[in-house]
């Protein structure tokens, strides 16, 4: 099975995608910030949104799964893809 690589990206209407980098297609996860939470955060909201799927990938890890393993590298791949705020590789 080949590995892919996943990035994190700002689409034009302002929402925040997980997506795989060599695939065209409907993101894995969108991220949409209101007015007021991006007021809130000011120049966070990448780090913000990383903080979030980070979370959710670890939530996801503690759910039984059938087939771990290639839930894991997806996982480990993703993690160590994200700490570019733009795009990551």
């Amino acid at each position: 099975m080949s590995a892919s690589l996943f990035e994190i990206v700002e689409l034009a209407n302002g929402d925040v995608v997980l997506q795989r980098a060599d695939e065209e297609g409907e993101p894995l996860l969108s991220i949409r910030f209101s007015t007021e939470s991006l007021t809130l955060m000011r120049d966070g909201k990448f780090d913000i949104a990383k903080a979030m799927i980070e979370a959710g990938m670890e939530a996801a890890n503690d759910l039984p799964e059938d087939d771990e393993s290639a839930f894991e590298a997806a996982t480990t791949e993703t993690e160590s893809a994200l700490y570019d705020k733009r795009t990551l590789h």
